[in-house]
């Protein structure tokens, strides 16, 4: 599995998440769900996910969410952010999501599209006293639950291939292509040069479909 950036900065990023949706409910009074909304549109969520080290590195949870503000276009007077002792439930939410978004390199978005953060916040109890494999796992089954077909078959669709034509054209067989788009095989754990040869396939399709499109308009 590729994650994003190296996992000795996933504390931090941890924190800040955790630590931005804090300060953003209890110091600049957002609800959690309108927050994480500014978070997911205002383009921050997505440099985050990547793995701009100036949001993971280079800024705390409070700078975080003004960050946040700026990118969405909304003025907001600095103030002392106000640390409390214990963390709070918001707190272990932006924590929680953080290392499931690290962990399956899925989207910020695609994650609230088919689990919403309020869902998630609604998990504090019991899973904050639990390791985080549990809380990984019972966002697996729920995101496997709501979303019926998987990435692989949605972009092997688009690409007006088979099952066969992509098992040819990568070179992965096609049991493994079947197994992964049932989800009997997570494609997260996928061999390096399995995913390699996947997007060279749909990269290639895409560019090919794009050209027959142009020839087309040009005639």
């Amino acid at each position: 599995m590729i994650h994003a950036y190296d996992k000795v900065y996933l504390e931090k990023a941890r924190t800040a998440l955790g630590r931005m949706l804090d300060f953003a409910v209890y110091d600049l009074k957002y609800a959690v769900g309108d927050f994480w909304e500014l978070f997911l549109t205002s383009g921050i969520a997505k440099r985050f996910g990547e793995g701009d080290f100036q949001l993971l590195v280079g800024m705390s949870g409070v700078e975080l969410a003004y960050k946040v503000l700026e990118c969405s276009g909304i003025e907001n007077e600095r103030i002392k952010p106000m640390y409390a002792s214990n963390r709070s439930e918001e707190y272990w939410t932006g924590w929680a999501l953080a290392y499931y978004q690290w962990e399956t390199d899925m989207s910020f978005a695609e994650m609230n599209l088919y689990v919403p953060i309020k869902e998630v916040l609604g998990m504090y109890h019991p899973f904050h006293e639990m390791d985080i494999r549990q809380f990984v796992d019972a966002m697996n089954v729920l995101y496997k639950e709501r979303k019926k077909e998987t990435n692989l078959k949605i972009r092997r669709q688009k690409a007006g291939l088979s099952q066969k034509e992509l098992s040819e054209l990568a070179g992965i067989p096609l049991r493994t292509i079947q197994q992964y788009e049932q989800r009997q095989k997570n494609i997260n754990k996928a061999q390096v040069q399995y995913l390699i040869a996947f997007a060279m396939v749909f990269s290639i399709t895409h560019c090919c479909v794009n050209f027959i499109k142009a020839s087309c308009y040009s005639i």
